[in-house]
């Protein structure tokens, strides 16, 4: 796997070439030619970012956004024009891409978030601030309240790519005088990836000794639980379904390679949806719509159904998942009462790739500490 991983690096290098050229780089040449000079990522392929001699730092994201990080006390220095300036320190941020919240709770970075798009939080220090009125709710990503984020003097607002819905929602936060970084994170395929984004975050705080640290530490763990599962490799491999039904009678499911299908099979399990047996939409979405009939045609001998309440509320029996689908009582999953609710709190607890990959292990091989399961829970 490592070797896996370290080739898909130097690919990630030489892509980060591709970035910062459609950018306009405007680092001298040595810095661009010289791979010391770029941070180290061993899984997120989604960013890349380039350090200057002067402490300055060229952010590119993969859907072409570049910003160059300017330390406190510096002076902007000459820069092409497509590049975002983000001036340190970063505080008031208006964050409206809910999973990087537990980044920053991490990194011990809650104070630097004044504004949020999210009422309810699975992390307790986060609802705990906004209960107490230190962090403030300033609408949807899609209706901000402009006037609270002038007035809290916010000096950036992080979106996820939802904002490309509402175009012009971006570009008045811009004319107000806030940058605006969209981040990519979930679109990492690999969990550790998709954690790999505090060294970012940790970068864009001054805190970047402490977010390599924190990874580091939960990378050993990650180990750990790919170790089990290479003892466990003679086992047949279990199959699982990941969904919800919509309430026009689609079934949600999320695509192969995804991050959530790829802990399944880091944790030894077998995603059962495939290139193969899919018709794969060809956008970036990580989730797709299919049939019911198709879905009941591909998952009806999967071993395991993981019910996703991210949109959907979370279900506590059977019989609630059966009023939504008659047709997946004869299931196998459901015949052998084998089905599971993943709690919301599985997305917004992006840090805990490790303990997400340890709950879906625990439910592929039952009779081990299902007791101690955090992210999900099993339907009665």
């Amino acid at each position: 796997m490592m070797k896996i991983i370290k080739k898909l690096n130097i690919i990630l290098l030489f892509c980060s070439l591709i970035f910062f050229t459609a950018c306009q780089n405007t680092a001298p040449e040595q810095d661009i030619i010289n791979n010391s000079n770029y941070m180290q990522l061993d899984y997120a392929e989604q960013f890349s970012v380039l350090y200057h001699s002067d402490g300055c730092a060229e952010i590119s994201i993969t859907d072409g956004n570049c910003y160059l990080l300017v330390p406190e006390g510096v002076e902007i220095p000459e820069h092409d024009a497509n590049q975002i300036i983000l001036q340190q320190p970063l505080e008031n941020i208006y964050l409206a891409a809910s999973s990087a919240m537990d980044l920053f709770v991490s990194l011990d970075s809650l104070e630097t978030i004044a504004l949020t798009s999210t009422k309810d939080w699975s992390i307790p220090s986060v609802q705990n601030a906004l209960d107490s009125g230190r962090l403030q709710y300033a609408g949807k990503y899609s209706t901000p309240d402009y006037e609270l984020l002038l007035s809290e003097n916010s000096k950036l607002a992080i979106e996820s790519t939802m904002i490309y819905h509402s175009p012009d929602v971006k570009e008045q936060i811009q004319q107000l005088g806030i940058p605006v970084f969209v981040e990519r994170s979930s679109y990492e395929s690999h969990p550790l990836g998709r954690m790999e984004w505090i060294k970012l975050y940790g970068l864009l705080l001054g805190k970047s000794e402490q977010a390599e640290n924190f990874f580091a530490e939960k990378e050993k763990l990650f180990q750990e639980i790919t170790n089990s599962v290479a003892e466990d490799s003679n086992q047949e491999k279990k199959t699982v379904a990941f969904f919800y039904i919509s309430p026009n009678g689609y079934v949600n499911i999320r695509k192969p390679n995804d991050y959530i299908s790829n802990m399944i099979e880091l944790a030894g399990g077998e995603y059962i949806f495939t290139e193969e047996n899919l018709d794969l939409e060809k956008n970036n979405l990580s989730t797709m719509n299919i049939q019911t009939e198709a879905f009941y045609e591909i998952a009806k001998n999967a071993d395991i159904f993981i019910y996703n309440s991210l949109i959907d509320n979370e279900l506590q029996s059977i019989d609630e998942l059966l009023e939504k689908s008659s047709i997946l009582a004869d299931c196998k999953a459901v015949q052998n009462g084998n089905v599971w609710c993943a709690g919301q709190n599985l997305f917004q607890q992006s840090t805990n790739a490790f303990e997400m990959i340890a709950d879906f292990y625990a439910v592929l091989h039952e009779d081990n500490n299902t007791n101690q399961i955090y992210f999900m829970h099993k339907l009665n």
